[in-house]
């Protein structure tokens, strides 16, 4: 059989070597390493921003509030939603109409909205314990509101909501990343 030429056909076996396996995996490795600090810090920024929506949402229903009623709203530290405590805001606050004008959450006035405590780790601080909004919806209290995390470690972002004496509240982001 001098005209044939015989091939012999090797079984294909297709993959990868361990080489190329381990090289894959580091280059993974490597890109996993720089996800996740910015990923970590996504989250933070949405859970802050969640944070300061909610205070400001609460300052400008107690406004608006006080505008429609033509008498004076607070919004106040509260960690049961039935009475205005001092402390962090952190623990939940409530909005109220607050008739009698004496700076408490007394039987028989309306609470507006009630707040649930901020998430384990997060904390809010401020420059008071109650907010008045007075009827005109002008000659608010001036305030100033900051929500960072605290724990578990001390995150780079802090979200500060500003509510001024024409009661309009803003935010405004910083990196300070103290959390005091």
């Amino acid at each position: 059989m001098i005209g044939r030429i015989t091939s012999i056909q090797r079984s294909g076996q297709h993959g990868f070597t361990l080489v190329e396996l381990l090289i894959t995996l580091a280059v993974f490795a490597a890109l996993l390493a720089i996800m996740v600090p910015s990923y970590s810090d996504m989250t933070l920024g949405s859970k802050l921003r969640s944070q300061a929506n909610d205070l400001v949402a609460g300052a400008v229903l107690a406004r608006s509030e006080a505008i429609k009623r033509n008498q004076a709203v607070r919004m106040c530290v509260s960690a049961d939603g039935a009475s205005c405590i001092t402390g962090g805001w952190e623990q939940g606050w409530v909005v109220f109409h607050d008739a009698d004008d004496d700076g408490t959450l007394d039987a028989g006035e309306t609470v507006l909205l009630r707040h649930q405590a901020a998430a384990s780790g997060f904390k809010i601080t401020g420059t008071v314990d109650s907010v008045r909004f007075q009827g005109t919806g002008v000659g608010a209290t001036q305030a100033t509101l900051t929500a960072c995390r605290a724990t578990p470690s001390v995150g780079t972002q802090e979200r500060v909501v500003t509510i001024t004496a024409t009661g309009r509240a803003s935010v405004a982001r910083t990196n300070t990343g103290t959390c005091s």
